[in-house]
């Protein structure tokens, strides 16, 4: 599985994927850091990506579109950092991978998890 990390989370996340198992590029080495989201879901759909970001308007961008894919990941906590929340988002990812390659939305904070599967 490969993950799009957006620019509103830490290019330290792509380590931290990466030493988990998966492949992992942060948006800043593959688009303009000013890109709207509609652009980084269009190339995460075209390259088969899964949306990793703190942002809640990939979830809304699947919602208006009636979008399957791509899967999103969104982190929502206070603190977004690696060290922070990193293992809970590696066990969520582990666990849901089937349902991120069929089309998710996976929503982790650091008290639940929360699936819903695609087009919403």
């Amino acid at each position: 599985m490969k993950f799009l990390v957006d620019m509103n989370l830490s290019p330290r996340w792509v380590e931290v994927l990466t030493d988990a198992g998966f492949e992992a590029a942060h948006w800043s080495t593959l688009g303009a850091t000013n890109a709207p989201d509609s652009e980084i879901m269009a190339f995460a759909r075209a390259n088969h990506y899964v949306v990793l970001t703190h942002d809640l308007d990939f979830s809304t961008i699947l919602m208006i579109t009636h979008g399957d894919k791509p899967s999103v990941v969104q982190i929502r906590s206070e603190d977004v950092s690696p060290e922070k929340i990193g293992r809970p988002v590696i066990d969520a990812l582990r666990q849901m991978t089937t349902h991120l390659d069929a089309g998710a939305l996976l929503t982790i904070d650091p008290h639940r998890t929360r699936l819903r599967l695609l087009p919403l």
